[in-house]
């Protein structure tokens, strides 16, 4: 059925796809070429990790550079292949996405609701054996379930495991996970902010921990969000002025925490959390549409549109914070990203 409803939407709808393209396109033409990001173009992996992430089959080279206070980075494009379903189904794909050439596997543990801790890491390892995995840590409002500090901290000992998007949008399971990495002892593992309502206080905290009488820093060097599909050209910028701070230890501007607020409440217009994020993708869909990158706002579920206001909400954030989007560059390059 869901291949049925795909067909459906590229026959009617093949600006859609058109768009798909040129968003792309709008991707490639905001990162640096060299720069780890962590945005989805260099991902900013530990160089240790990055080791890992090389198909059985690939030539794929990963050189280092060397950041100040946070080691080496990968600094060309990881591929990541989404793995969920229950084990028999997550091994199939993640043997496809390897054989696809994918560099991890990010899995989700959405669909093992009444699985047990010992269960869910039996899964976790029996993927691992076939791709590097990135950990997800996915609320429950958006189909996750809650995962204690016992389970993470025994995920991070899974030696394949080389990051985790942390999206409870819970401070304290937050903290339970990126705890369980330090008092794990891996520093190889990567840490991503998934948590959109709270993206830049997650990429300027030092989260220290007091491990076996040692003070041990964790940071969060990047984000895998639903928020950064749209005003990119902005987040990327962001992230940089975050990762800067980070990097250098300066101390965070007070404009920096304002920001923080204003990014916050435009995520709220565009994921809906007044209703249980029920419009999060229509949300983010209206503002690509509004730019002219797409040419509606359909879901492959019909019934997934915008809830009652949410359009009002994108209008007031929009006119609040215009410094936030990327509305002239967009409409400088969406003819030459349409053209190609």
């Amino acid at each position: 059925m869901l291949e049925l409803a795909a067909e459906e939407l590229r026959s009617s709808r093949r600006k859609e796809t058109h768009s798909t393209k040129s968003e792309v396109r709008k991707l490639k033409s905001q990162f640096p070429s060299r720069e780890g990001s962590g945005v989805g173009s260099p991902a900013a992996l530990p160089i240790s990790a990055s080791e890992r992430l090389r198909p059985a089959d690939s030539r794929t080279q990963f050189p280092s550079r060397e950041g100040p206070g946070v080691g080496s980075f990968a600094a060309l494009p990881i591929g990541i292949a989404g793995v969920c379903a229950k084990t028999k189904q997550a091994t199939t794909e993640a043997a496809l996405a390897r054989e696809l050439g994918y560099h991890a596997g990010l899995l989700s543990l959405g669909t093992l609701q009444d699985a047990s801790d010992d269960e869910l890491l039996i899964h976790c390892r029996t993927v691992a054996e076939i791709i590097p995995l990135v950990g997800f840590y996915l609320q429950p409002a958006a189909g996750g379930r809650v995962l204690p500090y016992a389970f993470w901290r025994r995920f991070a000992e899974i030696g394949n495991v080389v990051a985790i998007k942390i999206a409870p949008f819970d401070r304290y399971q937050t903290l339970d996970v990126i705890r369980a990495v330090a008092e794990a002892g891996r520093e190889d593992i990567a840490l991503y902010t998934g948590n959109d309502d709270n993206i830049v206080i997650d990429l300027v905290t030092p989260f220290r921990f007091n491990v076996g009488g040692k003070i041990v820093e964790r940071r969060i060097v990047g984000g895998l969000l639903g928020h950064w599909a749209v005003w990119t050209k902005k987040a990327v910028e962001l992230h940089a002025e975050c990762r800067r701070i980070a990097m250098t230890g300066q101390p965070v501007p007070l404009e920096l925490l304002k920001l923080a607020v204003e990014v916050t409440d435009a995520n709220a217009a565009f994921f809906d959390p007044a209703h249980d994020f029920a419009g999060c993708i229509p949300g983010i869909h209206e503002v690509l549409r509004r730019q002219g990158l797409l040419e509606g706002i359909w879901c492959l579920d019909p019934n997934e549109i915008l809830s009652p206001g949410q359009r009002e909400e994108i209008d007031r954030v929009s006119c609040a914070y215009p410094h936030l989007n990327d509305d002239e560059f967009v409409a400088q390059h969406r003819d030459e990203w349409f053209s190609g």
